[in-house]
């Protein structure tokens, strides 16, 4: 890629995860606040895989074969940012679950047409997609420390009277809002979300053209069915089953991790949680510039399993160390590796092994396990692991975590034994209609 091209798809990237990554961590404390039973809660959260799994029938299909991706892009961001930022202003349940249902409809399948948009212009995916997706890392971690500042209660920081910048910035950092002030500050969060995809509505309009892919055939005009076929292949078939796992165990940090941060078993500030949260997406930078060599010294299946066990071994220090603070939040690290060597090596194994004319919907394919059934699962399963193991108010962390820790290793066994995909000249040599590249 040219330099401008390459800055245009590293800024969407950006942008692209720091909509999400401003709304997502803050959200489980949220809605409790809100007065929201626990089945409401669920029904909000899953708003999100939800249109994960509905995109893959509609939003990837039309960027595959309907319309260009970047405008398929723009328009889903001027309607998922206005709804987005509506979020900030009601405390009715169902104006909450009917603009997040829209806000997720229109952005999730976004995720796939975005690695689409992405993958059509390299070269050289496992090279380049690291560096580019890096991006979105980078936009996360954008979205969360800005709130170390916003989440602060300014009353105590002037009470204090600091003198002097060192001071006056110690003074903010150690006085974050609490309790019903905090949870109410948190709306700030979804204007800034709103905000950032009208921003990315309007790069879309100079994006490199993306343009749709006519069929093959006149049997693949649906493209998320020829993305579809390609899971009679075995090894297919259990990359997708066991992205569901990892999607699951992934999706249990997500829900559980902001609570246990701020629990008296660790003792983390409110406005420290998002940054603390985010040092796995700093770790990630680094992990995202070497994932394309690691993909070349260990291969597909090695760098997954090590994704995986990533999960494993953070839950675990989560469940036997939460008395060691700094631990807990050093461990954050292995994010890095639990994202970029499992869902960033699945997309890129995705474009390189299937049929370039169903991109997007292949994406989707995966992100219907990724961001669609593995988070649905995780976000109607996850309150109730919650409730069974808190008794008096008193969460039993360490039970809860041993549940996506074995998980996990599960995980990490059955993707090590028993997937076994071909050499790329055999899977080119296939017969049409089964090939899994083109």
């Amino acid at each position: 890629m040219n330099r401008a091209t390459h800055l245009k798809l590293f800024l969407m990237m950006v942008l692209e995860f720091f909509i999400w990554g401003a709304w997502l961590p803050l959200i489980f404390g949220y809605l409790p606040s809100l007065g929201f039973s626990p089945w409401q809660q669920s029904m909000i959260l899953n708003a999100f895989p939800v249109a994960a799994i509905v995109g893959m029938f509609f939003s990837n299909q039309f960027a595959d074969r309907n319309f260009a991706a970047e405008k398929v892009l723009g328009f889903s961001h001027v309607i998922g940012g206005a709804a987005m930022i509506g979020l900030a202003f009601t405390h009715d349940f169902w104006t909450f679950f009917f603009l997040m249902l829209v806000h997720c409809l229109f952005y999730v399948p976004t995720i796939s047409i975005t690695n689409s948009i992405a993958f059509t212009h390299m070269q050289d995916a496992k090279k380049e997609f690291g560096v580019v997706r890096m991006g979105g890392t980078i936009g996360w971690i954008l979205a969360a420390w800005p709130f170390t500042f916003i989440l602060v209660d300014w009353n105590k920081v002037h009470a204090a009277n600091p003198s002097g910048f060192i001071n006056w910035l110690g003074a903010v950092l150690s006085n974050g809002l609490t309790g019903t002030d905090l949870q109410n500050a948190t709306r700030y969060t979804y204007i800034v979300a709103g905000g950032g995809s009208l921003v990315l509505a309007a790069l879309s309009m100079v994006l490199p053209h993306t343009p749709p892919k006519k069929a093959v055939s006149s049997e693949n005009k649906l493209a998320w069915v020829e993305a579809c076929r390609l899971l009679v292949h075995p090894f297919v078939l259990v990359l997708w089953l066991v992205t569901f796992v990892d999607s699951f165990v992934h999706n249990c940090f997500f829900s559980w991790t902001g609570m246990f941060l701020g629990s008296k078993a660790v003792g983390i500030p409110g406005n420290w949680i998002m940054p603390v949260m985010s040092i796995g997406q700093v770790a990630e930078i680094l992990t995202m510039a070497i994932l394309g060599v690691t993909l070349k010294k260990l291969g597909w299946r090695a760098t997954m399993v090590f994704g995986i066990c990533g999960h494993a071994a953070r839950f675990a220090v989560f469940a036997f160390l939460p008395q060691y603070q700094w631990l807990i939040i050093a461990v954050n690290i292995l994010h890095g590796i639990c994202y970029a060597f499992f869902f960033a090596t699945v997309y890129i194994f995705v474009d390189e092994y299937f049929p370039k004319d169903v991109r997007a919907s292949a994406q989707g394919l995966f992100n219907v396990m990724i961001l669609g059934i593995g988070a649905l699962v995780a976000y109607s399963v996850c309150p109730k692991l919650m409730e069974i193991f808190t008794k008096d108010g008193v969460t039993d962390f360490r039970s809860l975590f041993l549940v996506p820790c074995g998980a996990a290793i599960l995980a990490a066994i059955s993707l090590a034994l028993f997937f076994r995909p071909p050499q790329m000249a055999q899977a080119k040599a296939a017969p049409a209609g089964v090939a899994i590249t083109s």
